[in-house]
């Protein structure tokens, strides 16, 4: 969900955790493999590593698995060749939805998506309809109790950001791609340690969803998509009252 959601998607990835755990380390196993493979073992190195170990030590996954898919993945056995796909989707209520997804088997992945969307409500949108209406940004959330307001602010616009966000459950800062890195490595250089750190896409243009069939319907779906083995996020313009 748009909005506060990014506060949500934190606490939901870690309330997850104990439940999904095995799904959750497979598909971190899978971008750990992706990473690895296109931009080298070292996350000193690459950038996209290091954004996913930082998932892997939100889950608390072993480092023995880590290691595993590092090596599988640099290894020169060939191995799994993923495909990284981006769907554009309509939802319920007409709700815009980017859907990316890593898979070994692109048709295969693209039935059951296409029949996944045709049970609960959603369909293929053509391309850039959706696309369009979100931004790619750099995103860093810092818990409230981790920094100080006016220092986090002056180190984070000093290192290249282009903004920085006050909520009730802490700080959001925003940053073009391209300078993303630097205020991430910045931020860990002043003992900052954000909750969460990714390149992702930002809605530029919420819908407000306030029917409570449309509401229960956009999360179902949104649920379901983020349960399937191939889906790695799921981003949406809904915005809705009461998710925080």
């Amino acid at each position: 969900m748009a909005g506060h959601s990014k506060w949500a998607k934190v606490k939901n990835f870690k309330g997850a955790i104990d439940a999904k755990r095995g799904r959750i380390f497979a598909k971190l196993s899978k971008e750990i493999a992706i990473s690895a493979k296109q931009g080298g073992a070292d996350p000193d190195m690459n950038p996209r590593l290091r954004m996913v170990l930082l998932k892997c030590r939100a889950a608390n996954m072993p480092s023995d698995n880590i290691d595993r898919a590092i090596k599988r993945a640099t290894g020169g056995d060939g191995g799994v060749v993923y495909e990284e796909l981006t769907y554009e989707i309509y939802g319920p209520g007409g709700v815009a939805m980017l859907v990316e997804l890593a898979t070994d088997n692109r048709n295969r992945t693209a039935a059951e998506i296409r029949s996944l969307l045709a049970k609960n409500g959603g369909s293929i949108a053509s391309a850039g309809a959706v696309s369009r209406l979100f931004q790619r940004k750099g995103q860093l959330i810092v818990a409230r109790e981790g920094a100080n307001e006016d220092q986090l602010m002056e180190i984070a616009l000093d290192a290249g950001a282009e903004d920085f966000k006050s909520e009730p459950e802490g700080f959001e800062i925003l940053t073009e791609p391209a300078k993303f890195e630097a205020v991430h490595r910045q931020l860990e250089s002043k003992g900052v340690k954000p909750v969460a750190a990714e390149v992702t896409e930002l809605a530029t243009l919420t819908v407000p969803v306030t029917e409570p069939g449309i509401v229960s319907a956009v999360m179902r779906l949104v649920d379901l998509l983020e349960e399937h083995d191939d889906v790695k996020e799921v981003h949406s313009n809904a915005e809705i009252s009461g998710i925080a």
